[in-house]
């Protein structure tokens, strides 16, 4: 014996049919000793050198993980407080005592599966441990990673019916997992508005996701403030008696997160330009006024800056309704990111990420919040080279403290090697499906701390739906299988979901006309029925230099196409 670890040897007993004496790997076992009953998982199994005598049917390396403690009502307890002594009783363990380490402690328990070694226990997850320290799903694609993030956060909903929880649904997959019980967003019903993004953030969305002009953001950088000041102006000059102040003594930042109006940013910068006597020096500021108006224009970005001369504080409505207070019978939001445009996902995903846990903080926690984040390797890359600054730094705020304040992370991801190990490190229950990836599962035996971290030599072998659940959420190391999903609940991209009847008509030209609708219509400010998020966009301009139109002819003028290529005003 060594430490945590000692090695066994196993005896076929006449109380055990032949076929149930299997010492694999994984499986437990009981050291029984003078005060208590050692539980221990095998991690190698050896039929070498066996002693002739006693009927040994083999030697095994054994992980001691915790105890059972006797009395009229048996107790499992992590760690060892008695260690066994050479010669004491080992055995396979039985239901009875598998029923006792996983038998529920409390409400906060939820029904996940039941044992791969014992199909007839029930293997349960304390929500408090999971939730309160974080956790996270790993797998590969196809292992059905997907479908226990729709099973655990249903039951979560099941035993915490007052719980928010916000999900971030990468492919558009979750719509309806949740049934009434969410809230479906996308762009199309998404107020987001512009000014609740910081400057790094604003910056990322004009300059599309390229770094910025460095004589650009210096301009930005004095102007944003002194707009939000001429807003705060405009909304108290009804005010009797308030005296007017200078827009430069307002004391805002560009990070502050109040109102200001896109006209008067644009007039300000227009401003500076006309007091200048070099005319080489306005193009810098000609090409940021053109690159905020086309990025105004662009009908994409209409969940930003829908009103965004008009103005209006409606911070308050996008707290509650991005976050569910109050939560009206749907304490789920499902963002869906799909229709996003690809350069502006990671600034969105950070405003979100950020706005989730200052509310946390500043509320000092009063209404917990689950954030899910799913594909987490795209926003939170172990590479600080690749991704969003900001985003990876909002993520990480929150796993480092957001338990502080009520705002608790469920990350969700088929390449952990890729995401940073600092924000993984902070999940302190891991559920692990299938990684064939070397380097994904040298990051998992870096993450756990478990002494059943020997197990993960059989992760790449796991069958789909089983799951190696470690930390603090569960009783043991524990390899699982999770339970079935009713087929209501189970995750499918919309994609699979034909709003076309082509499929059974055959993909002729009305299929493609369809479907050319729909992509051009994403990129334009045309009417579609029944969305009155789209129909309130303004119609002045009617398609995008993105969208793809058909050209009368090929012999057009070169002088006239370069026209074509500056922003529209």
């Amino acid at each position: 014996m060594r430490g945590s670890q000692a090695r066994v040897g196993l005896l076929a007993t006449s109380q055990m049919p032949f076929s149930e004496v299997r010492a694999t790997v994984g499986r437990f076992v009981s050291i029984r000793s003078a005060s208590s009953v050692i539980v221990a998982m095998i991690t190698e199994v050896s039929c070498e050198d066996l002693p002739t005598s006693d009927n040994y049917i083999a030697t095994a390396s054994v992980d001691l993980l915790g105890e059972i403690l006797g009395g009229e009502r048996p107790k499992f307890q992590r760690g060892v407080t008695n260690y066994p002594t050479i010669g004491d009783t080992v055995d396979l363990i039985n239901a009875q005592e598998l029923r006792t380490i996983y038998a529920p402690s409390g409400s906060d328990q939820i029904n996940v599966g039941t044992l791969q070694q014992d199909r007839s226990v029930t293997a349960y997850v304390d929500i408090e441990e999971m939730l309160s320290k974080h956790f996270a799903v790993l797998g590969s694609t196809g292992v059905g990673k997907s479908t226990g993030v729709s099973l655990l956060l249903n039951e979560i909903l099941k035993s915490r019916p007052n719980l928010r929880i916000f999900l971030l649904d990468v492919h558009n997959e979750y719509g309806r997992c949740f049934g009434e019980r969410a809230q479906v967003l996308n762009p199309r019903n998404l107020k987001l508005p512009f000014w609740l993004f910081n400057f790094e953030e604003i910056v990322d969305v004009l300059f599309g996701g390229r770094p910025g002009v460095p004589e650009e953001l210096d301009i930005l950088a004095e102007v944003i403030p002194m707009a939000k000041g001429i807003y705060t102006q405009y909304q108290n000059a009804d005010r009797i008696g308030l005296k007017r102040v200078d827009p430069k003594q307002v004391g805002y930042t560009v990070d502050t997160p109040v109102p200001y109006r896109l006209v008067d940013l644009i007039a300000l910068i227009d401003e500076r330009m006309g007091k200048l006597e070099n005319r080489s020096s306005r193009i810098i500021y000609h090409k940021l006024i053109s690159r905020i108006e086309t990025v105004r224009n662009d009908p994409r970005y209409a969940f930003m800056f829908d009103n965004a001369n008009v103005g209006g504080d409606t911070m308050a409505e996008v707290i509650s309704h991005l976050f569910r207070l109050p939560a009206n019978g749907k304490p789920m939001t499902v963002m869906q990111l799909a229709g996003f445009p690809a350069e502006v996902i990671d600034s969105v995903v950070s405003v979100l990420c950020r706005m989730a846990f200052d509310f946390g903080l500043w509320s000092d926690g009063v209404s917990p919040l689950l954030f899910v984040c799913e594909e987490a390797h795209r926003y939170a890359s172990a590479d600080r080279n690749i991704g969003f600054g900001p985003t990876r730094k909002a993520v990480s705020r929150i796993a480092k403290e957001g338990r502080k304040y009520g705002v608790y992370l469920g990350l969700v991801t088929q390449r952990p090697a890729e995401l940073d190990a600092t924000i993984i490190s902070q999940c302190n229950t891991l559920f692990t499906m299938r990684l064939a990836n070397d380097r994904d599962q040298a990051l998992l035996r870096s993450a756990v701390s478990d002494a059943a971290a020997n197990l993960l030599s059989f992760v790449p072998s796991l069958g789909t739906r089983e799951v190696l659940a470690f930390g603090e959420g569960v009783a043991l190391p524990t390899r699982l299988r999770f339970k079935e999903v009713p087929p209501h609940q189970l995750p499918r991209s919309e994609a699979t979901i034909a709003t076309v009847p082509s499929i059974a008509a055959g993909h002729d030209m009305h299929f493609v006309s369809a479907v050319l609708e729909r992509w051009r219509g994403a990129t334009s400010h045309r009417d579609v029925p029944n969305d009155p998020a789209i129909n309130e966009r303004p119609a002045a301009r009617t398609t995008t230099l993105d969208a793809p139109m058909l050209q009368p002819s090929m012999g057009l003028d070169p002088d006239r196409f370069s026209l074509l290529k500056k922003p529209l005003r």
